[in-house]
């Protein structure tokens, strides 16, 4: 049978140290190994469900946790947490399940249980020869959790996480529980929602809010995935230095003049690493290209440090201690020059590249998305903010097509530029964070934070990032959760941020 046992802990901490949150307690959950799969998934359903109502009748808070990757605290809540990596059941899906309005190809579809992680899924994948759309820089997030603060990835001519996801199995309460789709993409058959005991709801508003939803719209059991066929990428790392050049493909991704890349080809990945403190020698840039699956390519090692091609820099900047500021140079520079060296024409497929990053030392991590004309000036405002207030750490720039989420951060039309400032844990980091945004903000250019990543919301920033977006994710929530619901699936984060004032008018689903 379907098991959520308390662990006992009154305590949880992040996975990059960063915060300790107090909790009422933690559940660890598994499957049942009785009966097909699909009934151990939907015994698990109602194990959630009973779980829910056990919370709203204590009056307390709950969520779900994934990975435990994001800096802030987001994914957790001061009741109960019920850690999900259990509950890691993958359904394929047949043809007589399809809805006959489906736009995409039956065989792309992959229904996986919340738990899985991104490692797992691509294992999974790689034996099918198919690969997840995109991931982030690490594979240890779980696919839910992934989807749930707008993961990112780098294909820009793609999207994030979750804009490969096309259904949503959420649970709300005790007593109800969702299948979700868009209406201008239905996906499922009307009679598989029923073989999860749930109830089919066809809304574009409601499923684009669920998307990036923060554990804030109800338990998300399982999600359906399109995924495509087995690919590899072509990898390169190099030196190039800062010029007009480099400044135009940078603001532009104009490819087609870009005569000092390996391959005169629109890639797959571009990414520019800046070290503030090594500027001569110019900026660290990373480009993928899209092959044609073969066997016969050596996949790629890690380094002596134990980095992968895709790892980026959290993976190594937390080796750096707290240092003064003069020393912030000579030891930036030291530790960038030994563990982000230049590569050629590396061979793997998507879960070979962007491997399951075993995080050394603490870092802190901030993240925004800006529009794709404003980064040389962003790129400016970086370094001389750095002039005042020495950063122990290094900026990278990664490009993302714009997502249809309506709080995903990646949201400037055609494609978001991420900017990642990855720096030492410290206070001096917080500093240098809050210079930057006090600067954005003095120069107008508009700018979104990564929502797992170190960030400074409250309602009136929120509101000036996301406009009416705010209301419209808002009303999404009021629609698909009543009123005990609402109370059980909220956190002190959300309403820090304002996103749990109520919209007047708005009535039930249920």
């Amino acid at each position: 049978m379907a098991r959520i046992e308390s662990t006992g802990a009154t305590s949880w901490e992040n996975r990059h140290l960063t915060f300790t949150q107090e909790i009422e307690d933690l559940c660890d959950m598994w499957n049942g190994d009785e009966g097909e799969s699909i009934d151990r998934y939907n015994k698990m359903t109602d194990a959630i469900r009973q779980e829910i109502g056990k919370v709203i009748s204590k009056g307390i808070p709950i969520r779900a946790l994934g990975g435990g990757w994001s800096w802030t605290r987001i994914a957790t809540c001061a009741g109960r947490m019920l850690n999900t990596k259990g509950l890691n059941t993958v359904f394929k899906i047949s043809d007589a399940n399809v809805s006959p309005q489906y736009q995409g190809e039956s065989g792309s579809l992959l229904f996986a249980q919340c738990g899985n992680s991104i490692l797992e899924l691509n294992n999974y994948l790689r034996k099918k020869g198919r690969s997840l759309k995109t991931c982030g820089a690490s594979n240890g997030q779980t696919i839910v959790g992934a989807m749930s603060t707008g993961t990112h990835g780098s294909a820009f001519d793609f999207g994030a996480v979750q804009d490969f996801v096309v259904a949503i199995h959420i649970i709300t309460s005790p007593d109800t529980h969702y299948w979700l789709e868009r209406k201008t993409y239905p996906v499922a058959a009307e009679t598989l929602p029923g073989k999860f005991g749930a109830e089919l709801l066809r809304d574009d508003e409601v499923f684009n809010a669920a998307l990036v939803s923060f554990g804030s719209f109800g338990f998300i059991h399982g999600v359906m995935l399109e995924t495509e066929n087995i690919f590899l990428l072509e990898c390169y790392r190099m030196r190039l230095p800062f010029s007009a050049s480099l400044d135009h493909l940078m603001t532009t991704l104009d490819f087609s003049q870009s005569g000092s890349l390996p391959l005169n080809e629109r890639p797959f990945h571009f990414q520019a690493l800046v070290n503030p403190y090594d500027m001569d020698a110019g900026s660290y840039v990373n480009v993928m290209y899209k092959r044609p699956y073969r066997t016969d390519y050596n996949p790629p090692v890690a380094t002596a440090g134990g980095l992968s091609p895709g790892d980026d820099a959290p993976a190594f900047i937390g080796l750096l201690a707290e240092v003064v500021p003069a020393a912030t140079p000579l030891i930036v520079n030291a530790l960038v020059g030994s563990s982000y060296k230049p590569y050629s024409n590396l061979c793997g497929t998507l879960g070979e590249i962007f491997t399951n990053t075993d995080r050394r030392g603490k870092v802190l991590s901030a993240a925004i998305g800006i529009p794709l004309d404003r980064v040389v000036m962003v790129k400016d405002l970086l370094l001389t903010t750095n002039d005042k207030n020495r950063f122990a750490g290094v900026f990278a720039f990664r490009y993302v097509k714009a997502t249809k989420a309506t709080l995903g951060f990646t949201k400037f039309s055609p494609i978001t530029c991420v900017v990642e400032l990855d720096g030492v844990f410290s206070e001096k980091t917080l500093e240098f964070y809050r210079d930057v945004w006090e600067a954005l903000d003095r120069a107008q250019i508009p700018f979104t934070f990564h929502w797992g990543k170190v960030c400074e919301i409250d309602q009136e920033r929120l509101e000036k990032m996301y406009g009416s977006n705010v209301v419209s994710w808002i009303k999404a929530r009021n629609r698909l959760l009543d009123r005990d619901s609402l109370s059980a699936f909220t956190n002190q984060q959300i309403m820090d941020w304002g996103l749990t004032q109520p919209v007047a008018g708005e009535p039930f689903i249920t």
